[in-house]
């Protein structure tokens, strides 16, 4: 019987380790066995009784699965092995209400509070060959689908840690495909650590593939989606059957993706002067505190140009996804100096609110001049990452129009006192703050 793993990690903090990177193999990253587990759960006693319903199911469905106790090492074809628990608050315990809150898919709150009652559980271990078909996966997805339906459960997917009703299992898991190809983004999640002032950001999921999880370390929070966005093209390469060069090297190209509904998704992302590709390195990754049980494949920004790893990273997704910055030219009026001068009263709650630890998903930019070559001045964004009494260091978050030496994603230092203006993001949409930027937006609009 596997163990849930149901501790909630999102967002928590790590100790970060120091190792040498190890170039991924060359080749094809796919391995065999795949192995994998689902559950249903019962929050009432079943419709129908669930090894019943399995065994009919599996009748219906061609014998795609041999049924046995005990999961062979390599077996050379798909095996399934069920059980029936009718103790899980001990054996299995369903997923908390608050990881629900996170990754439940389509439940209610009264379905999450009720899970937590709950006595039963059919409990579904899977191995079979890899293949670069997924039939294996096809059929355990529909199996689990039509089992769940008959007999009134919800379903649970050990190894992206969700839950989910029938008819979102429908829409995620069995809908979708195209051909033998998956759209990647309904089959894993990526989970977002807080490390040091930046994130981690990882896959799950993967391992039903026969493919290695996905990371990007130390991620400014202003490019998070970007980072999820190349995580899941990448994913989707690979899945597509997309190999790793010698050394690691790999050239991911969103527009040869063949999943149409996932590529044209991806597009609204891209910018006029985006390339659409991005050049790589993958390591093998090092696993912290939950991570998947899974090979870990890390993505390297080293084929960048940039003095440090956080210029290289702005740089390729600067490649992949293009970028808009545009020198301004505006006066410091009146009105766009008092806006300033408010928002440095601001600035010893907005540090202590910092240096206490921000919320998930929260983050702090701060607007400062950098002295430029003709002894000019421009001002620019920076991510805060350390706060200090007189010092904030943080990543440059803005692409430097006549400072040549400095580039977009830079770890650079300003003082306290030079700072001009704020912003912080909550994580949800909003954001507080650059109360003089929307005034010299209006001044350049002619307002």
């Amino acid at each position: 019987m596997p163990f849930i793993r149901s501790l909630f990690f999102l967002l928590m903090c790590f100790a970060p380790a120091a190792w040498a990177l190890e170039a991924f193999p060359a080749g094809a990253p796919m391995n065999g066995p795949v192995s994998f587990v689902y559950a249903i759960y019962y929050l009432q006693p079943p419709a129908v009784e669930p090894l019943a319903a399995l065994n009919a199911t599996l009748a219906q469905l061609g014998g795609k699965f041999k049924v046995v106790q005990q999961l062979a090492d390599a077996p050379s074809e798909p095996q399934m092995a069920p059980t029936l628990d009718n103790d899980i608050q001990k054996n299995y315990p369903p997923p908390s209400v608050r990881m629900i809150e996170y990754f439940g898919r389509g439940l209610s709150k009264a379905q999450a509070e009720a899970l937590q009652l709950a006595q039963t559980a059919l409990v579904l271990e899977f191995r079979a060959p890899a293949s670069p078909t997924y039939a294996a996966l096809r059929a355990a997805d529909s199996l689990l689908l039509q089992v769940a339906e008959q007999t009134g459960g919800l379903i649970w997917d050990e190894e992206t840690r969700e839950i989910f009703t029938t008819a979102e299992w429908r829409k995620r898991h069995v809908d979708g495909w195209q051909g033998d190809v998956p759209n990647i983004v309904r089959h894993t999640v990526i989970h977002a650590y807080q490390g040091d002032k930046l994130i981690r950001e990882i896959t799950l999921g993967m391992a039903k593939f026969g493919l290695p999880d996905v990371v990007i370390s130390d991620v400014a929070h202003s490019q998070n989606n970007q980072a999820g966005n190349l995580i899941n093209i990448l994913a989707q390469a690979l899945v597509e059957g997309a190999t790793i060069g010698q050394s690691g090297v790999m050239t991911l190209n969103l527009k040869t993706i063949r999943h149409d509904a996932f590529r044209n998704a991806q597009l609204p992302s891209l910018t006029d002067n985006a390339k659409a590709q991005a050049q790589l390195l993958l390591y093998k990754g090092q696993p912290e505190e939950g991570d998947p049980r899974n090979r870990l494949l890390e993505v390297g920004f080293d084929r960048y140009p940039g003095p440090d790893r956080y210029a290289q990273q702005t740089a390729l997704f600067a490649s992949l996804f293009g970028f808009t910055d545009t020198l301004q030219m505006v006066k410091h009026t009146d009105a766009v100096l008092a806006a300033s001068t408010a928002a440095k009263t601001r600035l010893p709650a907005l540090r202590q609110r910092f240096n206490a630890g921000l919320k998930p998903g929260e983050y702090i930019l701060v607007k400062a001049p950098f002295a430029t070559p003709e002894k000019g001045r421009e001002w620019m964004w920076v991510e805060v990452t350390k706060w200090e009494e007189h010092d904030i260091t943080g990543l440059l978050n803005n692409e430097p129009a006549q400072i040549p030496t400095l580039h977009s994603g830079q770890i650079v230092k300003v003082k306290v006192a030079d700072v001009f203006d704020y912003l912080l993001y909550d994580g949800k949409g909003g954001e507080e703050g650059n109360e003089s930027g929307k005034l010299m937006a209006r001044q350049r609009a002619g307002q």
